[in-house]
């Protein structure tokens, strides 16, 4: 039998991604974080089993990133399939180019700099890059969820199409 904890994302993950969104000052109780810990983890289940379902049917073994945006946009979330297929595209873009500068290739793509864990800086927070931090405006909560997702640092991620 499995676990209950185990099927669960870890708790200091979310934690830490929600305190990313909330305000500096913000407290999150210990049952805000487990029932988010739930939703989350129910949400990425239903996401992948729609997923896993599709590549099935077409006798693949393996789910992809083309799979996870398919069932998101098939479940209804058409908001988040688009946001995110276009940075599975901008990601695969980074990758190749990374690949092709291992090789000796020349880059096409301009890439961020990276700090010496060998991350890119656009990865980091504002903070985190040393940068200050303006907590004088809120954004949106589509910002937000914007800011989240934009981890390579291409507006065009979060710009509505």
């Amino acid at each position: 039998m499995v676990d209950e904890q185990d099927r669960l994302l870890p708790i200091a993950n979310v934690g830490r991604i929600m305190k990313q969104i909330l305000p500096p000052n913000a407290k999150i109780s210990k049952e805000a974080k487990e029932t988010m810990q739930e939703c989350a983890t129910e949400f990425i289940s239903f996401v992948t089993g729609e997923a896993s379902d599709k590549c099935h049917k077409e006798n693949r073994k393996t789910v992809n990133g083309d799979d996870i945006c398919w069932a998101l946009g098939a479940l209804g979330f058409d908001d988040y399939a688009e946001l995110i297929m276009r940075y599975l595209h901008k990601y695969r873009e980074v990758e190749r180019d990374r690949a092709n500068q291992n090789k000796g290739g020349s880059c096409t793509t301009s890439t961020t700099a990276e700090d010496k864990d060998g991350e890119p800086n656009s990865y980091r927070s504002s903070q985190q890059r040393g940068e200050p931090a303006d907590h004088q405006s809120t954004p949106s909560p589509t910002s937000k969820r914007s800011k989240v997702i934009d981890k390579l640092g291409d507006n065009s991620l979060t710009q509505p199409s």
